[in-house]
């Protein structure tokens, strides 16, 4: 069967009743996104150019970054298309596409702060073994294996959107394509694509959490038994940027986990900020929390500065 290319465009929706504000709510937006690409493309630039920095703590952060820009770069183009142009077509390739991207990029960031969360694992559990365990090889591989489970495991839901008859309302939720938007449109069976998600989330992102709290578990273990008060404050202080990127991460899947399934009643325009709260605050706030909280990056944004006011 060839895939379904004669179906009509889907509309995006952007925030409903409020379209006329929509130039004015574009503002906030645009601030946001390029906030989250100046950021995270900083954090890219130091991890690169410091050489301090090439550890595997932070190739871990910078493929948190470089997660991080792309899921914003999957969504600017259709968001403030809509905002400031109402640009509401998009072609059925173009959607799936972008939602394979957006769901894709989702879970690899729950991959990549697992990763951390076993960086940090070793480097306080076994420290003498850090450098024999996270060789520069074992990070790529980590890195491939996290990037090849987020990218393969979308493939079994999206590609059947390919080939659906869409006979409903093409109108979607959002102002980007949702895996879950786009099936309710079609005309056919689509059991499989309820079902396979939800068993996904659960070897993904819920196992993920769950590895990371019984790894951070096992540190606290580890640092309560050092005799030194002042060694067992440095120790923990390493893991607070993780700690925070993990619960902004985790708290914004979980607040919009919980307005899909239990906020039916809420107005429309609660669950499209949600959305955007998911995919915008983590990108937002990651290069914030670790600039505020890790020395050596503190270190890296003081040289630049003091190189450039020296020229």
């Amino acid at each position: 069967m060839w895939p379904n290319t004669s179906a009509a465009h889907f509309l995006l929706t952007g925030f409903p009743g409020l379209e006329a504000a929509h130039h004015w709510i574009s503002i906030p937006f645009f601030t946001v996104y390029i906030s989250v690409l100046l950021g995270n493309g900083t954090l890219l630039y130091f991890i690169k150019d410091d050489r301090s920095l090439h550890e595997p703590v932070y190739y871990f952060l910078a493929m948190l970054a470089a997660t991080d820009l792309t899921v914003t770069l999957t969504t600017m183009p259709t968001v403030m298309g809509l905002l400031w142009g109402n640009h509401r077509e998009i072609s059925p390739g173009a959607c799936f596409l972008q939602a394979y991207f957006i769901h894709s990029l989702s879970i690899v960031e729950s991959g990549i702060l697992l990763a951390m969360a076993y960086d940090r694992f070793i480097a306080i559990c076994i420290p003498l073994r850090y450098n024999s365990i996270l060789t520069n090889n074992q990070v790529m591989k980590i890195g491939l294996g996290v990037l090849m489970r987020g990218f393969l495991s979308l493939l079994p839901p999206i590609l059947p959107l390919y080939w659906f008859p869409y006979c409903h309302s093409h109108v979607l939720s959002h102002a980007f394509c949702l895996h879950q938007d786009v099936m309710k449109l079609a005309c056919a069976d689509i059991t499989f694509n309820r079902v396979y998600p939800i068993i996904l989330v659960a070897l993904t992102f819920f196992l993920d959490a769950l590895m990371i709290f019984v790894s951070y578990i096992l540190i606290l273990k580890t640092v309560m038994g050092i005799a030194s008060g002042e060694e067992r404050a440095k120790a923990l202080n390493t893991c607070v940027s993780h700690i925070s990127c993990v619960l902004v991460f985790y708290i914004t899947v979980i607040g919009l986990t919980f307005i899909h399934r239990f906020g039916a009643h809420a107005p429309r325009v609660v669950h499209v900020t949600m959305s955007y709260v998911y995919f915008l605050f983590p990108p937002f706030m990651n290069p914030l929390i670790y600039s505020i909280k890790t020395k050596q990056i503190q270190r890296s944004i003081f040289h630049l500065f003091s190189v450039h006011s020296r020229a």
